[in-house]
This record gives C-alpha cells, structure tokens and sequence, in this order.
C-alpha cells in the first residue's frame, strides 16, 4: 500500500464502522450529533456531550477560521467531522428556501465539500458525513429531486461519506438509492407534525425549550422508536442519530442532559 492510499489518523474508517454500529442500536447506544462552527461561541461547551458535528461551511454561517477551530476541538474530544453545507444565504442563517436548477444545487452542494475537505485535508483527517442545513435540508426532506441532487453530488464526491437527513423522508430513500450510507436523524428540540415532519419554525410551537421535555423526547425516540407529535399522536420513526442544534437558547444543558440520559439508559 503506498503512503497515498493509507488511512489518515484519526476518525476515519475503523471510527466510521463504530459510528455505525453505534447508529444500529448495538449495544443500545445511539450517536448524538449538533450543528457547529456557527459562531455561537459555545462549540468547546457542547463537544464532550456529543460523537458528531456537522460544521458550517461558510455559506450559511462561518469561515475558515472556525472551520479550523471546530475541528481541532473535535480531535480533542474524538468525535466525528462532517460537514454542512446550506444554501448561500448568510443572512437569513440558510433558513430561507430558494429555487435552484438542478445543475446549480450540484454545484452548491459540490463547492462547500471541496471548502470543507481542504480544510480537513490540512488537518490529515477525512470527512465522515454529510448533514445539509436548515432550508436546504427540509427541501430535501419533501422533495425527491433535491434529495436526490444532493446524494448525487455528494456520491460522486466520496461514496464513503455518511448521509445524514430526516428520518423517513426522501432525504434518506433517495440516498440509499445511490448506494450512500445513510443515518436517519431525528430532533431532541423540535416538535413533529402527524406526518413525521418538523414543525415549521415560523410556528411558536416548533421548538422544546425545556430540558426535561427534550430528554423526554429522546429517550422515547431510543426506546420506543416512536415521537409524539404536536397533535398527540405517535408516530413511528428510525432514530440512527440525535441532532441538538448548537443555535438553541439551552444547546449546552440539553447536550449534557441527552448524553447523560443516554449513557443511564445502557
């Protein structure tokens, strides 16, 4: 094997297939994964508590700098480096939708990959996943062309990369489709719809703010696999991996109270 093809250190594939393992209920663990390198100064604070971060690529929130800076944290705490990559829309934080070709969300999705892996590169460590941002991941949570645009492009990217998206949605059937690993992700902080959607935050109930509230959700979601939705009905869902929003008003405490609910229930 040449010095090319070997394994950079660090979270690459022996940490990939733990990952997995853990994202297939082995050992009744589960990976909990948050949104970082957004500039909410709270990155150091969130990352004992979780084993995946899904790091801003500049075009929704911030640069290379904190791309850096996000990941020498992660190789601090062992856990796994991915990228998310959103719509160019810096100031409504790329939670506002837009109407892209085909071609141009490719290229979107294709141009934040090669940003963020640059700067992996320059740490010798490779991406573990993918996970989209905001509008971008809830346009490809309901529709198929996005979706699979977007598993296309991250394919031919690298098919070793994980895909993260909506447990249930097209995110994660037109993924397996292109033959991508997929991680089904489900919300301790947000509520559900009785479709199995997210509650569209431009509703005043889309958010849980309380921390026992959240907790609660999470452990239903392992143990039951079902989430409550906002209407009272349970629904049926695959929870492979855990998002925290590292934008939350209580990112810190839910993060420490989800791990620690987590490793009780072992």
């Amino acid at each position: 094997m040449s010095s090319e093809e070997k394994e950079k250190p660090g979270l690459n594939a022996s940490s990939k297939a733990s990952l997995l393992r853990l994202w297939r209920g082995v050992g009744g663990e589960v990976d909990i994964n948050c949104d970082l390198g957004e500039g909410m100064g709270n990155d150091a604070l969130i990352m004992p508590f979780i084993t995946s971060a899904n790091i801003a690529c500049g075009y929704h929130a911030g640069d290379i700098a904190t791309m850096q800076q996000t990941i020498e944290v992660c190789l601090k705490y062992q856990v796994a480096i991915g990228a998310h990559p959103s719509f160019y829309d810096r100031e409504n934080f790329g939670r506002t939708a837009m109407n892209l070709l085909p071609d141009d969300l490719y290229d979107l999705i294709t141009q934040q990959l090669i940003i963020f892996s640059e700067v992996a590169d320059s740490f010798d460590q490779k991406i573990n996943h993918v996970k989209p941002h905001g509008a971008l991941y809830n346009l490809s949570a309901k529709d198929k062309i996005t979706a699979k645009v977007i598993a296309d492009a991250v394919k031919d990217f690298d098919a070793a990369l994980i895909l993260f998206g909506l447990s249930g949605s097209h995110s994660i059937s037109e993924a397996k489709k292109t033959g991508l690993v997929t991680a089904s992700e489900v919300f301790a902080d947000r509520t559900y719809g009785d479709d199995g959607s997210l509650t569209p935050r431009s509703q005043p109930n889309a958010l849980i703010e309380e921390t026992d509230k959240a907790v609660a959700q999470v452990l239903q979601m392992i143990k039951e696999g079902t989430v409550t939705s906002v209407s009272g009905k349970k629904i049926p869902l695959v929870g492979e991996t855990i998002c925290i929003h590292g934008d939350g008003k209580k990112a810190v405490e839910f993060a420490k109270a989800i791990h620690d609910a987590v490793q009780k229930k072992k």
